[in-house]
């Protein structure tokens, strides 16, 4: 099974780059830019994420989440509560730096990498620096 990603941010602008960016590396990656509010503001959205893992896990791929900041790490956290159990096993939130996290999670993925291998690139603090 594939790997997709959920890109969160408070900033539909800063989404899309980060989904563009990571494109260039992972083009065979399932990516989803889940971002602002419903109704077009800064912020985020439960519904947004919602969807975009609804979207990948009907095509039959795992999902690793990113998030930019606190109140986005919240909203993916009320996501994740909302899953059953067997959605929860295919779905991982994957704390760490957002565009350096995006970008070695999708490479990971692109290279075959498994739900585990994928999340723990994007949590990689250190694989830039």
């Amino acid at each position: 099974m594939s790997v997709g990603l959920v890109i969160v941010s408070h900033s539909e602008k800063l989404a899309e780059g980060v989904v563009e960016l990571t494109e260039q590396m992972a083009r065979d990656v399932p990516l989803r830019a889940a971002a602002g509010t419903d109704d077009g503001r800064i912020g985020t959205s439960f519904d947004k994420v919602s969807d975009a893992v609804t979207e990948l896990r009907e095509a039959g791929h795992d999902v690793v989440i990113l998030t930019d900041l606190g109140s986005a790490t919240m909203t993916v956290e009320a996501v994740l509560d909302f899953l059953d159990d067997d959605e929860r096993e295919h779905v991982v939130f994957a704390e760490g730096p957002l565009v350096e996290g995006a970008v070695a999670a999708g490479v990971t993925a692109q290279v075959g990498g498994d739900l585990a291998s994928v999340a723990e690139a994007a949590r990689a603090r250190e694989l830039f620096a």
